[in-house]
């Protein structure tokens, strides 16, 4: 058989020569919506190209985007990565020491920069010694004499691609070069590089865009709410285009109305988001009684999916929610949860107990869970133990690593604690940090977490170990209401004392105004636990 190289520019250049008036649409940063089909994009790309040339990039430059999810951001995730530099996507969400360690660490030359960015990258600009300029990634009419005068080199994106021409012939790479670089969003000690390659996307977006997967087709009209800042974008810029449907990108609005609006305009019929932002989607549903026929299922991960938003989106939206995971390791999907035959014959219950898990790897990814010593535990959903991954999309090293990430037979510690049950279907029961050891029993905070917000008056949940004089660690319930409610305690440990046995409930229910995040819209236990772990202790 033939032996060829892939490059990452040729999923694009398959979607312009075959389904080249297929929109990208885009509510742009400027205000308004934007439209352009593949092949206009796969020009426009051919002369960022010969535009990047002309600045000096060179093949394994690594070059920074900070930017929404627009039609030019998509146009530098391939133009970077095709002519053999690095896109290095830069979260805007961090907080600015870790972007200032994360481009120094990656050396970045050059930043492509969205409007609404550029006081964070100005802000830091005097200690990213390897910065060379920045592309505001707007057009002439709206750069300013301010981003002028910000001390280094500043180019208008429209306009050095004006300047150039659409021919190009893409370098002949081979399909083991980097192409993009994402770090993780540091919950523990400094982010770190996960370097992806123009195979292992290839390989990811191949297994990832199948039936039992995002089951993606040329009919559809995909919104991409997932940022493509985070964690490859779930690979979804690649593999939407690679199978010919229509990009619905959402720029800077990801708010409720924001994204029901454009949901109706664009007939969208799939979406993907971490739970946050399904979360504001269906509460502003709920609360202006609107419907959104077009939309068929919802990909949500990132962290757990409660079941209240599952049935939810399907009871009052007949809208399936398709719950998944993965991290940036992975390229960076893991497992979705996918229905099987059997489960047709299964009560509500009993299917929804199932929906409600991670799910099913995909070919080519395995998984595996072991107890401390390393041995592999059954699948007999009880068991749990450490989740480990292995395959052509899991990382082998962070950047810039000596020492591998694997063990000595390949596997990656995901570091989250699970179960798998005899039909393969995975579920999170903890990260290993976050599972709580109370009197020698382990109780998983995820569950509980999970089980309060089904309370219809609570907005979102953090379950904490804290210390305890007797049982060493007992659990204790953050909560924060949804506006104009006053839910009780009483009533919110009632809702997780139906599915928890009583030593496993909090012995306390906190409530406060606003739940930290992280940059990736989880919950940020580190200030929690700070503010409250001796709460019991003092009380």
């Amino acid at each position: 058989m033939q032996k060829k190289q892939f490059n990452v520019i040729d999923i694009l250049k398959h979607a312009a020569t075959w389904h080249g008036n297929v929109e990208v649409v885009t509510n742009s940063v400027e205000g308004g919506v934007h439209r352009i089909g593949y092949a206009k994009l796969y020009d426009r790309t051919s002369q960022l190209a010969n535009a990047l040339l002309r600045l000096g990039v060179n093949s394994g430059d690594r070059i920074g985007t900070m930017a929404w999810n627009t039609w030019r951001h998509l146009e530098c995730w391939y133009g970077l990565s095709g002519i053999g530099a690095i896109c290095h996507t830069l979260n805007p969400r961090l907080f600015p020491d870790q972007i200032e360690y994360i481009v120094n660490h990656a050396q970045n030359r050059f930043i492509f920069v969205d409007t609404s960015f550029i006081p964070i990258i100005s802000n830091i600009l005097d200690k990213l010694p390897t910065l060379e300029g920045l592309v505001v990634m707007t057009d002439k009419e709206n750069m300013t004499d301010d981003m002028l005068k910000i001390g280094i080199p500043v180019y208008c994106y429209e306009e050095l691609l004006e300047a150039e021409t659409s021919d190009f012939i893409w370098p002949l790479l081979d399909e083991d070069t980097a192409s993009s670089l994402c770090y993780t969003s540091g919950t523990t000690g400094n982010p770190k590089g996960v370097l992806y390659s123009h195979r292992s996307n290839l390989i990811h977006s191949m297994g990832t865009a199948g039936g039992d997967m995002f089951d993606l087709r040329a009919n559809d009209s995909f919104l991409l709410i997932v940022p493509m800042f985070h964690a490859n974008s779930w690979g979804l810029s690649f593999s939407v285009p690679m199978l010919g449907g229509k990009m619905v990108l959402p720029g800077p609005y990801m708010d409720g109305k924001s994204i029901c609006e454009i949901i109706q305009a664009e007939s969208c019929n799939k979406t993907c988001a971490v739970p946050t932002v399904m979360t504001s989607l269906i509460d502003y549903l709920d609360a202006n009684d609107l419907q959104i026929p077009s939309l068929i299922e919802t990909y949500v991960g990132g962290s757990a999916v409660p079941r209240s938003m599952i049935e939810g989106f399907e009871d009052r939206y007949d809208v399936d929610v398709i719950h998944g995971w993965g991290m940036t390791e992975l390229n960076p999907v893991g497992v979705f949860s996918r229905p099987l035959p059997f489960m047709g014959e299964l009560n509500f219950e009993q299917r929804m107990e199932i929906r409600c898990k991670q799910g099913r790897p995909p070919f080519g990814l395995e998984i595996k869970i072991v107890d401390d010593e390393g041995n592999s535990l059954p699948h007999d959903g009880v068991a749990f133990g450490k989740l480990m991954v292995r395959g052509p999309w899991v990382v082998e090293r962070y950047y810039k690593a000596k020492e591998s990430a694997l063990d000595s037979e390949g596997w990656f510690d995901t570091g989250d604690v699970s179960t798998i049950d005899k039909y393969g279907f995975m579920q999170i029961t903890d990260r290993a940090k976050d599972i709580i050891k109370s009197g020698g029993e382990w109780i998983s905070s995820a569950d509980i977490e999970n089980t309060a917000v089904g309370h219809p008056e609570v907005q979102i949940a953090a379950c904490l170990g804290v210390k305890h004089a007797k049982w060493e660690e007992r659990p204790l319930l953050i909560v924060v209401k949804k506006e104009g409610c006053d839910p009780s305690k009483t009533s919110i440990l009632d809702i997780i004392s139906n599915e928890h046995a009583k030593w496993q409930l909090p012995d306390d229910v906190v409530f406060i105004d606003e739940m930290p995040l992280t940059a990736t819209g989880k919950i940020d236990k580190k200030p929690l636990r700070i503010k409250y772990e001796d709460f019991l202790m003092e009380g």
